[in-house]
């Protein structure tokens, strides 16, 4: 598995974009994100840290089920 760097929350944001997902809403520093799939609806929320912790972006990654190589290509 490749090493995901180090990322603000905007950063997330603008590539999970790239994937199809649209900000629905944000509440205070928290945006969350939904895509609509033949499978049904899948959602996140990005904290808009400066700096997110590797465990939160995998937490991330595996709720949007992107897979870390997926999410590499699309920076």
């Amino acid at each position: 598995m490749p090493k995901l760097p180090r990322l603000s929350g905007k950063e997330v944001i603008n590539i999970l974009e790239r994937f199809g997902f649209k900000q629905l809403k944000q509440k205070g520093s928290h945006v969350i994100l939904k895509k609509q799939t033949p499978d049904g609806e899948v959602g996140c929320v990005v904290p808009l840290h400066r700096e997110l912790a590797i465990g939160t972006l995998h937490g991330i990654l595996k709720q949007v089920k992107v897979t870390p190589e997926e999410f590499i290509e699309n920076m």
